[in-house]
């Protein structure tokens, strides 16, 4: 027994979840910018992603944080580290990229934290329900710098 197999009486205790950081360097461009981010520019990007399962593994895991970073972070190595993220939009710059064989990532909307934040937590979310049963990413914090960050969720996590 594990104190979630027995919560406090009167008091419910909500799904068990585990994150894990991963890292990434990327460039990208947010268009119609009113300041400087109208510039192709990058950061080194944090990501937290946060999952969820209904119950704890055999040895009292929601999933082991390895899980996460091999699924998860050899997706981000692939698509976004190193590379330049745009706007399907910013067709001449992603041309420019593309034509010099630079790691291109095009997305719906612009570049900005909160919808690469809502693009990882879809992504995420298929690629470790494909790895690990029962378990879901629930949340997704993107640091764009040490001070800015975006927030991802899922409804009623």
């Amino acid at each position: 027994m594990t104190p979630l197999d027995t919560p406090t009486p009167g008091r419910r205790i909500r799904r068990p979840t585990c994150s894990r950081r991963l890292e990434f360097d990327a460039a990208h461009r947010v268009m119609r910018h009113e300041s400087k981010c109208r510039h192709l520019h990058g950061h080194r990007y944090v990501a937290e992603i946060t999952a969820a399962g209904d119950h704890l593994d055999a040895i009292g895991r929601v999933v082991d944080f390895g899980v996460i970073k091999e699924v998860v972070g050899a997706w981000i190595d692939d698509h976004w580290d190193h590379g330049t993220i745009l706007n399907r939009d910013d067709r001449e710059l992603a041309e420019f990229v593309d034509a010099r064989g630079w790691r291109l990532y095009t997305i719906d909307g612009n570049p900005t934290a909160e919808i690469l934040a809502a693009e990882l937590l879809t992504i995420a979310n298929g690629l470790l329900r494909d790895a690990a049963a029962g378990v879901e990413v629930v949340h997704v914090r993107l640091y764009e710098t040490p001070n800015c960050w975006a927030d991802c969720a899922l409804p009623d996590a």
